[in-house]
């Protein structure tokens, strides 16, 4: 297939076909110069690079498990830790949800008077130190900020 149906066929844009190629993610069957060409598989790594994208993944984490014909090798461990990330991701947002809840709905004079209002805000303060300075840096929020059956 030329990198037009390509494009046409999994809706991604040439100039991303080209990035992904530049990358080394998928490989066209063309010589330097000539109009890309490519092998009827490569729609299903363009599959996996899109499933790999929309969990988060980066490139270079997807070009992991990709081998060099393009079949899937999956880094199973990689995808474990993601889950997990995702997992504490979830947590956290569901904490930040209760809190402007409560924010919201305070029955304190001053929000500044309010105990689950100033939790909010050192968990607010400690999720943006977490994303500037990287994860290792910082505890991860006490599990008192959850309801137990806002985990499951």
């Amino acid at each position: 297939m030329d990198i037009s149906e390509v494009s046409r066929r999994s809706g991604m844009p040439a100039s991303a076909l080209r990035y992904y190629e530049e990358k080394g993610l998928i490989v066209s069957l063309s010589e330097k110069g000539q109009r890309r060409r490519f092998a009827p598989a490569v729609l299903d790594q363009l599959s996996m690079i899109a499933l790999g994208q929309a969990a988060g993944l980066s490139l270079d984490e997807i070009q992991t498990m990709l081998s060099p014909n393009g079949e899937p090798n999956i880094d199973r461990q990689m995808l474990a830790e993601k889950a997990a990330d995702i997992d504490r991701q979830v947590l956290r947002l569901k904490a930040m949800s209760k809190g402007l809840k409560h924010a919201a709905q305070c029955p304190a004079p001053h929000h500044a008077q309010c105990p689950s209002f100033q939790a909010l805000m050192k968990a607010a303060a400690s999720g943006a130190l977490e994303r500037r300075w990287g994860k290792t840096r910082l505890p991860p929020l006490s599990s008192t900020t959850v309801d137990p059956k806002d985990q499951e």
